[in-house]
């Protein structure tokens, strides 16, 4: 059977910290046109599309020609949103679904194509992508999604905690620079079964208490692979955010040959 890639593009309304987030303007364009703009070209992908329960962003994803599936206004998250756009017959022939979070328009394609690769090539149910904490301000923000990971490169934990704990000491600069100090960047490989063995569940005890979705296929025992990365640009969450994108993509527009891409 085919080993095809989905792309899937999960884009609501309904943030609090930042309202209509995808149509929050970055540089006069959503942020939906920037994510949207990034991953249509991406050689890892055979396909993608915009999943939204909003008609207002559907309208500017067809204006700029990209294809949109409307959805239920019901879904509790982002991967149901996914997961009923990847159950349409016109999608059943892709054996890989990838979960590409709608606020992260400077998303590097090696890092999706790692997680893309934990499924499709080595054969993980579920694949994810973490990164170096790097700093202690990070470790410590509760905004910011730590990982731990066996040696086999299987999930652990998730967390907003500092994990892993350091009892003697504070962990020094050069250690978060390498593992075991991991932070999660929220993109997702998945097979079909897998994405719809995760949605069939009822969140989870500890996926309540940490407010971390993942934590509901972990703790059923999904096997969820993790690959280490390099650096990774935040997504965007609050106006402060906005402003730190909006110089980056300037930087990029400036630098040779550059288009807002890296």
């Amino acid at each position: 059977m085919s080993d095809r890639v989905l792309g899937i593009v999960p884009a609501r309304l309904a943030s609090t910290r930042l309202p209509n987030k995808p149509l929050y303007p970055l540089l006069g364009r959503p942020l939906i046109e920037w994510v949207w703009r990034r991953v249509e070209e991406m050689s890892v992908l055979d396909e993608v599309v915009v999943a939204t329960d909003a008609e207002g962003v559907a309208e500017v994803c067809r204006a700029m020609g990209a294809p949109v599936e409307m959805t239920s206004p019901d879904h509790p998250s982002g991967t149901d949103r996914v997961a009923e756009v990847a159950r349409l017959e016109k999608y059943s022939g892709f054996r890989v679904i990838a979960n590409i979070q709608g606020d992260e328009p400077l998303l590097k394609e090696a890092h999706l194509a790692a997680a893309i690769d934990l499924v499709r090539g080595k054969g993980w149910e579920i694949g994810t992508c973490a990164t170096p904490l790097m700093d202690r301000e990070t470790r410590k923000d509760p905004s910011v999604v730590k990982v731990v990971r066996a040696q086999s490169g299987r999930a652990i934990y998730f967390s907003r905690s500092p994990i892993p704990y350091k009892r003697d000491d504070k962990p020094s600069l050069e250690e978060l620079s390498r593992e075991p100090f991991l932070r999660h960047i929220g993109i997702y490989a998945y097979t079909p079964e897998a994405l719809e063995n995760w949605v069939a569940l009822r969140p989870s005890h500890l996926e309540v208490l940490e407010q971390l979705e993942q934590l509901r296929p972990l703790e059923a025992g999904a096997r969820i692979g993790v690959a280490v990365v390099g650096a990774a640009h935040p997504g965007v969450d609050t106006p402060a955010d906005v402003a730190k994108l909006e110089e980056r993509l300037l930087e990029l527009r400036g630098a040779p040959g550059g288009k807002g891409k890296e």
